[in-house]
């Protein structure tokens, strides 16, 4: 599947699970009282992510092929905290699991699962504004663990570190709860050894994350 294919297929996704969220309460969202972003508050969200691996670039030691990674559909729980009114902290929990294929030639490389917890500082716009847009960097830690190789012997993945940048807005509902809109995009590498280290690659994944979903706000 092609990476414009994936991205149309995780926004379509999005779009349906928003308007579920937002039908019928938007007339009464634009007339009652909310709350607004204030330092010291205390956000919690629950949302349904799309992670989007971008590995177009994937250099290998296996013929002149690469690696392709589903896509995956998960929740995830995030938690942030307002330093000021316009800057907040916000650590994202969830864990993904994907396919991998090998093209040219074919070949099954198996499944592995991620937990990629990331710390983003994010500044948030028109706090005292019902709709709240924000923009984010951070740093991101992936685990690589429960693969599968597959036709292989063995295929392991080394954890690291990566870099993530975001960008999404909060709508305020009614009192604390809030409709979630965020898009991040994380730049992450990864060393793949296969067959005990008779072969590697160096993996690198780029995952594109959609999210939506409701907060509640303390």
């Amino acid at each position: 599947m092609s990476f414009l294919k994936k991205v149309i297929g995780a926004t379509a996704l999005g779009g349906l699970m928003a308007a579920a969220l937002l039908t019928g309460n938007v007339a009464q969202a634009q007339t009652a009282e909310f709350k607004t972003k204030q330092a010291g508050d205390i956000v919690i969200r629950a949302r349904g992510i799309a992670m989007v691996p971008d590995e177009d670039t994937y250099d290998d030691t296996i013929g002149s092929g690469e690696g392709k990674l589903s896509n995956d559909v998960v929740p995830e729980v995030d938690f942030s905290y307002f330093l000021t009114n316009n800057l907040a902290l916000e650590l994202i929990a969830a864990t993904t699991k994907h396919d991998l294929d090998w093209q040219n030639p074919n070949l099954d490389a198996g499944s592995v699962r991620l937990l990629p917890p990331t710390l983003t500082l994010q500044y948030h716009f028109m706090p005292e504004s019902r709709w709240s847009p924000y923009v984010g960097a951070g740093i991101n830690y992936t685990f690589f663990y429960d693969s599968k190789p597959g036709q292989f012997n063995s295929v392991k993945y080394d954890d690291g570190f990566g870099y993530a940048f975001q960008a999404g807005f909060d709508y305020a509902i009614s009192g604390p709860w809030s409709v979630n809109f965020d898009v991040k995009k994380i730049f992450l590498d990864t060393d793949v050894s296969i067959n005990n280290g008779a072969n590697t690659s160096k993996a690198h994944l780029d995952p594109w994350v959609f999210g939506v979903g409701v907060g509640y706000r303390f």
